[in-house]
């Protein structure tokens, strides 16, 4: 038979009471019941009834983080940071996975595992803002990223335009004159390519240089092999670039491997900024210069805000905020 609450009470010569204040977290507890508690229900292998105790509080204590791949290292990194956030406020995370697919996306929009979670931050790819827009679910519901909705719903992210023009600046300001971007069509008219794009070409038109087509590539994705690729078709042009600013570093991890199969140096024959700051860029060799967004301040945020709107307190009005974010200058760059 499973162990009881009245088990783990009887063995630590508590009350059944006090049993449920240690295992909730109850503050006014003495460090020596705790541990006769705690002493006892590691004894018995005491597991908490999670649906009994859900259906008690009103809420699972359980939020989803809806992400296009985990796989990414910038996902992967920013999973472990919720992680963190939520583990803090004794909160769990339920990691879910869309693959961009418009079906899976359109579950998380729909509300995913019903009474199972309290609320959803969500990263959409392919999700129109018209269909986030128009998204019913009840659920409290953050959306990560560029694509918004008007105010529906709370939203997350970075200034992409800013961070891009930025990004951007910086290697006009080592004198290169043909930057290429790599990534402009991820994510379609409102995504991040389109985002990035826009600052990318504010860049150039600020410094005045023309943005020349031929060295905006939009490739078939956010991956290494993409980077490699974009960057081959640019190194096969008649006037191949002097720079190239990448729109997730993995696309210049990508890039980085082409030149140096080509035998080029970075940053002397072509400078290369990426977007994510992920670990594997700061031990590259060279290591990647990068638009380096503060993830552990992102999570924190996210998630109390999140708790927030679960909670019903804090403002009524939709809220936006804007990740704080750095420009790391490294190796491929600065030499």
């Amino acid at each position: 038979m499973a162990t009881r609450l009245s088990d783990v009470a009887a063995r630590a010569g508590v009350s059944v009471k006090t049993v449920s204040n240690v295992i909730n977290d109850y503050p006014h507890i003495t460090a020596h019941t705790r541990a006769k508690v705690e002493a006892a229900i590691a004894a018995l292998d005491y597991r908490p009834n999670v649906s009994a105790r859900s259906l008690r509080k009103g809420r699972s204590d359980f939020i989803a983080l809806a992400i296009p791949e985990m796989a990414s290292a910038y996902f992967a990194e920013l999973g472990a940071a919720f992680s963190r956030a939520a583990k803090k406020r004794g909160i769990t995370v339920l990691i879910e996975q869309t693959e961009g697919e418009s079906a899976a996306e359109q579950l998380v929009l729909d509300g995913m595992r019903g009474q199972l979670i309290d609320g959803i931050v969500f990263s959409p790819i392919t999700s129109t803002p018209a269909k986030i827009g128009a998204a019913a679910s009840g659920k409290p519901l953050i959306l990560l990223g560029e694509r918004t909705t008007g105010g529906t719903f709370d939203h997350v992210a970075v200034d992409s335009v800013q961070a891009a023009f930025d990004a951007t600046t910086h290697l006009i300001s080592l004198g290169r004159q043909r930057i290429a971007a790599i990534g402009v069509g991820g994510g379609g008219a409102s995504g991040t390519g389109a985002v990035r794009r826009k600052g990318y070409r504010k860049a150039l038109k600020a410094a005045g240089i023309a943005h020349d087509p031929a060295l905006e590539l939009a490739g078939t994705g956010y991956h290494r092999l993409d980077g490699a690729a974009s960057m081959r078709e640019l190194l096969a042009l008649p006037e191949p670039p002097d720079a190239v600013f990448c729109f997730n570093d993995l696309l210049a991890l990508g890039a980085l491997r082409t030149l140096a199969d080509a035998g080029l140096s970075v940053p002397g024959d072509v400078a290369v900024v990426g977007f994510d700051d992920i670990e594997d860029g700061r031990y590259h060799s060279p290591s990647l210069t990068t638009i380096s967004p503060d993830k552990e301040w992102l999570a924190e945020h996210t998630v109390a805000l999140l708790l927030e709107r679960i909670a019903g307190s804090g403002e009524a009005e939709r809220r936006s905020l804007t990740v704080p974010y750095t420009l790391e200058i490294r190796e491929s760059t600065a030499g």
